[in-house]
């Protein structure tokens, strides 16, 4: 149960963190209206305080965390952008993934 609810964090951290930083990119290089700036702080600001709520070390969070930042990071570029991720794309996702289990799932006592 631990490593379901870790990483259903870790996912609703990243999608905060995207959308946080999405909508200034849209203000920015599409001309969209200023205002995305407001809800992109409110998204920043519940990304930081999602990643609070893991009971481990920060350092140890920010670093397991980055991982599945790199995946959804991938899943957006697919299902946001519309761009087809390769196989590449997908393989070096999934290896962040495994970093990410490791970090956080490993015993810590060795």
């Amino acid at each position: 149960m631990f490593e379901i609810k870790t990483i259903s964090l870790f996912f609703l951290t990243a999608i905060a963190e995207i959308v946080g930083c999405y909508l200034p990119y849209l203000w920015l290089k599409d001309g969209k209206s200023i205002w995305l700036l407001l809800p992109a702080a409110m998204s920043l600001a519940i990304f930081a305080w999602l990643l609070s709520l893991h009971p481990t070390a920060s350092g140890r969070v920010y670093a397991a965390y980055g991982g599945v930042y790199i995946f959804v990071a991938i899943l957006w570029l697919w299902l946001i952008d519309g761009i087809k991720p390769t196989y590449w794309d997908i393989t070096g996702a999934l290896i962040a993934m495994l970093g990410m289990a490791i970090i956080m799932f490993a015993p810590k006592n060795l």
